[in-house]
């Protein structure tokens, strides 16, 4: 493959207080990359971020309101290319890799393409972090229908027509699955590729939180399926409400099936109240399916206004 060949790659890479390894990830892309354009986006940072990537040759650019997911939005938005190359900026992924990545973009027609991370050594990729990934990865499956290896990947290879019709609505670290949920909901052709993972440079340190960021992600995955499953969402809802009923109102009835009486006339009541909330749980999930179904279409139309990626 000749990079060179193709027209506009933009590298994004979102910052915040990386000064000990930003000058390593900039020189990584522009030489494996050379005919791509550099921006780093720094997200307040406290530290020399800014001077030491506009001196290693990138773009540098600033988002005021922190959060990955707020930097990955306004990158979307103000950036115009052709390709995009979005990665961390703290010099744990292979920039060599990207080629391969922009390669199978390209040649396959794909929209995006996810680094799924191989760790090169133990610090590389901490335990608490690789059983988050994992139990997250499943959720969404089952959630989904189908899912990625792995959906925290931070290295992430798009078509235009992607990143100009991704509506990116999280704040924080969870926007990787509000992006891997995109491409599943629109069934978008994607695909994985193999890339070393390695540990951060001395004096470089992670801003995950591994319980605190686990849950609001979890927490996303839950929002997206209420929003892009309403039906399912809500008829579960509305199954457990009717459960409850029908457990609480069966020694109703066999008491005044003996008897002729409703001795517990407000389980009755109560009993009666979660059956009509089911009910209404149901005609929700119902009505905003509908609603779903024309966000989707919209979603789509945006989605099909942009050119798809150009082939060598």
């Amino acid at each position: 493959m000749t990079v060179a060949s193709h027209p506009r790659i933009a590298v994004l890479l979102p910052c915040y207080n990386e000064e000990a390894a930003i000058a390593q990830t900039v020189a990584g892309f522009l030489a494996a990359l050379p005919g791509a354009t550099i921006y780093v986006y720094d997200n307040n940072s406290r530290d020399r971020t800014i001077e030491v990537a506009r001196t290693a040759g990138a773009v540098v650019r600033t988002e005021r309101m922190q959060g990955k997911g707020n930097v990955v939005r306004r990158m979307f938005a103000d950036v115009d290319a052709d390709i995009y190359l979005l990665v961390d900026g703290d010099a744990t992924y292979d920039a060599p890799s990207a080629p391969r990545m922009i390669d199978k973009l390209v040649n396959d027609h794909l929209d995006m393409v996810v680094g799924f991370r191989v760790d090169q050594s133990a610090a590389a990729y901490r335990p608490g972090h690789r059983t988050g990934n994992w139990m997250l990865t499943g959720f969404l499956s089952s959630v989904f229908g189908q899912s990625f290896k792995d959906i925290l990947s931070g290295y992430r290879v798009f078509s235009r027509r992607f990143v100009k019709s991704f509506p990116a609505l999280s704040d924080g670290f969870e926007i990787e699955t509000e992006l891997a949920v995109y491409a599943l909901e629109l069934s978008l052709p994607v695909a994985e590729v193999e890339t070393p993972y390695y540990a951060r440079p001395e004096g470089s340190f992670s801003k995950l939180n591994t319980w605190r960021d686990g849950f609001r992600i979890l927490g996303t995955i839950l929002k997206l399926y209420r929003s892009e499953r309403p039906l399912r969402f809500f008829t579960v809802i509305g199954i457990l409400l009717a459960l409850a009923a029908i457990i609480l109102a069966i020694p109703i009835v066999i008491t005044f099936i003996e008897t002729g009486l409703v001795p517990r006339f407000p389980t009755a009541v109560l009993s009666m109240g979660l059956m009509i909330m089911a009910m209404l749980s149901v005609s929700s999930g119902l009505v905003l399916d509908t609603v779903t179904r024309g966000r989707r279409e919209m979603k789509m139309l945006a989605y099909l206004s942009q050119p798809a990626p150009k082939r060598n």
